[in-house]
């Protein structure tokens, strides 16, 4: 799925993560998106630290590793995170699914399925690759701590906006931001849905919104 990046605005949802799949060039695309500012106003955007301290405090939970931790959509989400920034794409890819749809069946993240042999696993690690350049935050480290707020789910969907996830102290949103060319905070709408399958949760979908 295309981005455009010629355009002043560029709204995607990724109509299924598994088979639909991810986006592919959205997020690595941010780093040649402009919306003619020049590179002194693309300074002069707010810090992650800055923005962070005029947001109320969350209680949030943590993903203490890459393991499927399941039982929450915010242990899905926040594992799933964490799985991108480390560059561990069968990790991400078994972490995702996609719920079912009248006749059709949900589609779940499977060993098969995330395999790097097989054509979803090929473009699933291409698209972990990318959103790991947008998700790693300045500095670095070798075991990203990423915390997700609590939210009351919608029957068995929970979303998540950038601004309730952080990794390593950061929201998802000011390190998207500090990873792009010419993008301003209030430019930026991203989420991150989880849903419960089978008694677990997945990441199912994500809304990214660029205007």
């Amino acid at each position: 799925m295309s981005a455009r990046y010629g355009t002043r605005r560029a709204g995607r949802r990724t109509g299924g993560l598994l088979t639909g799949g991810l986006l592919t060039a959205a997020l690595v695309g941010l780093t040649g998106c402009s919306d003619g500012t020049d590179s002194t106003e693309a300074d002069d955007k707010p810090t992650a630290s800055s923005a962070s301290t005029a947001r109320p405090t969350p209680t949030p939970t943590a993903a203490q590793d890459t393991s499927a931790a399941q039982s929450s959509p915010e242990e899905a989400v926040a594992a799933w995170v964490t799985a991108v920034v480390k560059g561990d794409a069968e990790q991400a890819c078994l972490l995702m699914a996609e719920a079912g749809t009248g006749s059709s069946p949900a589609v779940i993240g499977s060993a098969e399925t995330c395999a790097d042999d097989s054509a979803q696993g090929k473009q699933i690690k291409q698209s972990v690759g990318q959103f790991k350049e947008s998700f790693t935050p300045d500095p670095p480290t070798a075991d990203p701590k990423v915390e997700v707020t609590e939210a009351t789910p919608t029957g068995d969907k929970a979303t998540y906006p950038a601004d309730k996830i952080s990794i390593d102290g950061q929201t998802l949103a000011d390190v998207i931001v500090s990873n792009s060319t010419g993008l301003k905070p209030d430019q930026l709408n991203v989420s991150v849905e989880s849903s419960k399958l089978n008694d677990a949760w997945y990441v199912t979908n994500m809304d990214f919104d660029i205007g």
